[in-house]
């Protein structure tokens, strides 16, 4: 093993950013960058320092035939390493997840929209629809699209399996992994840049309908104009939710970010709690739909849910930040 992959993986084994560690070393993270791609190599100081700050002989730095123990996590199971070709396979699954995650989260968004319309359509003179028959329909409709994203979050779970161990076990990068995420990150930070510019402004845009419908009293035509502003916002989500997975996806392999090791206690934390509120919220919009039978006006629960959820995870971080 010669000096560039030892850097590289002593500095991850303690969880370090390659700009944590220049930060510890007093160096620019390009100085890191090159040692670790074996582009040049740290004068004897820095060798000292080095040595001292990953507690290893500078023996062990200098001499390539010393070979570093076999790293093991806490179970005492060696360390999964992410070859050249997993980390291909992973961005690249990642890549096409974003898209399907997206879509199914739609769906889950303007599920309600048949209902909206339909039950729209019955204060319409033009069209003889019952409320009872409108509801029947709106509601299977929005079963239908509901069970459709929760197939597609199924397979997603499924195709993911194999690279489960990046979320919830200690592991390692063979050499040139690194760079080649990095690679790919900086080619795509534009598009990622992009994405949520493009989605903040619908979002911000989306209740523009909805305000142009407070001009009439025509029942019908708010109803519709509501719909738009809900498949605009779903939209704007789409566009948060492609960029994000595959920006994480790269994060992770970097270990960078809401990735890094000493955040992971954080995200897990976090996204315990998210799955239990946004389950306590569908659980609250179903049980007053169907306990009022009120669907027109009980979509509220999810704006509300969703200017709340920001304020639940402030107070997470709060106490995450009052436990460390």
């Amino acid at each position: 093993m010669i000096l560039a992959d030892k850097i590289m993986r002593l500095r991850k084994k303690n969880g370090w950013s390659q700009e944590e560690l220049a930060e510890k070393m007093q160096v620019s993270r390009q100085a890191v960058s090159k040692w670790e791609g074996a582009q040049a190599v740290p004068d004897l100081e820095k060798i000292l320092k080095l040595s001292g700050l990953f507690g290893v002989t500078t023996d062990y730095l200098l001499k390539d035939e010393l070979e570093e123990e076999e790293d093991t996590g806490e179970s005492g199971a060696p360390v999964k390493q992410v070859t050249l070709a997993q980390a291909n396979e992973f961005l690249s699954w990642r890549k096409s997840a974003s898209v399907r995650i997206a879509v199914a989260t739609l769906l889950c968004i303007v599920a309600v929209i048949p209902l909206l319309v339909l039950g729209a359509l019955t204060q319409y003179g033009g069209f003889h629809l019952s409320e009872n028959l409108a509801a029947g329909a709106g509601l299977i409709t929005l079963l239908v699209l509901v069970a459709a994203a929760v197939a597609i979050f199924i397979f997603c779970g499924f195709k993911n399996a194999p690279f489960d161990f990046i979320d919830k076990e200690p592991f390692e990068t063979e050499y040139g992994v690194e760079g080649m995420v990095r690679e790919r990150q900086k080619a795509y930070k534009r598009t990622y840049a992009i994405c949520n510019i493009t989605g903040t402004c619908i979002c911000v845009l989306s209740p523009i309908p909805l305000f142009i419908g407070a001009f009439t009293q025509k029942e019908y035509f708010i109803a519709i104009l509501l719909a738009l502003t809900i498949l605009l916002a779903g939209i704007g989500t789409m566009f948060f939710i492609v960029a994000g997975v595959r920006w994480a996806s790269m994060q992770k392999l970097l270990k960078e970010g809401e990735f890094a090791l000493q955040e992971k206690k954080r995200s897990q934390i976090k996204e315990t709690v998210s799955t239990a509120y946004w389950l306590t919220a569908a659980a609250v919009y179903l049980g007053w739909s169907f306990w009022s039978d009120a669907w027109k006006t009980t979509w509220i629960v999810w704006p509300v849910a969703g200017v709340l959820f920001a304020a639940v995870m402030c107070l997470c971080n709060l106490l995450i930040d009052r436990e460390k």
